[in-house]
């Protein structure tokens, strides 16, 4: 970039007002859907153990932030700029919220024996968890924009209908 040091990071997310930069929440959203279709899928395979699908929520979101990472470093950011660990540390924290978005649906995996559920129980629940968290994540980022309650309300309605879309897909494999 033009008149800046080399390793610089470029901002990819716009600036607040108090002068922190807003969080990135797209990795959010997309680990979100991750998880989800993740549960969807083992869903069809049978009965499982539940430590077998926290573990495949968990490693996947990990190898997905892994492939963000990647991308990002390798792609469009090695044509602009130098490869430091500063750049390395600061495209592994933004692309993070892939891997955080996989813990609530691996948690409620993981909790679903404390509250009677069986394994189709334990699937339901996560994916439940997994849209409710697209949708939290979605709406995170568009406050964080400071986006009007319309466009708010607008981008949480979307991301809703792409979990159900994802539950129908779920409902459909049955």
């Amino acid at each position: 970039m033009p008149g800046s040091d080399h390793g610089t990071v470029p901002p990819r997310r716009a600036g607040r007002r108090d002068g922190r930069a807003n969080a990135d929440y797209t990795g959010g959203v997309h680990g979100s859907m991750l998880a989800a279709s993740v549960v969807v899928g083992a869903g069809t395979l049978g009965s499982f153990p539940r430590l077998h699908l926290v573990l495949l929520l968990l490693l996947t979101g990990v190898v997905f932030w892994t492939a963000h990472v990647h991308a990002q470093l390798f792609g469009a950011r090695l044509a602009q700029q130098t490869l430091d660990r500063r750049t390395v540390l600061h495209v592994c924290r933004e692309e993070w919220p892939i891997v955080k978005a996989a813990v609530p649906p691996a948690a409620a995996v993981a909790v679903s024996p404390l509250l009677g559920l069986g394994v189709q129980g334990a699937l339901w629940l996560a994916v439940a968890v997994a849209v409710a968290g697209q949708v939290g994540w979605s709406v995170a980022a568009a406050r964080s924009a400071g986006a009007s309650w319309r466009l708010v309300a607008g981008t949480a309605a979307v991301n809703l209908l792409l979990g159900l879309l994802i539950v129908s897909f779920k409902i459909a494999l049955k």
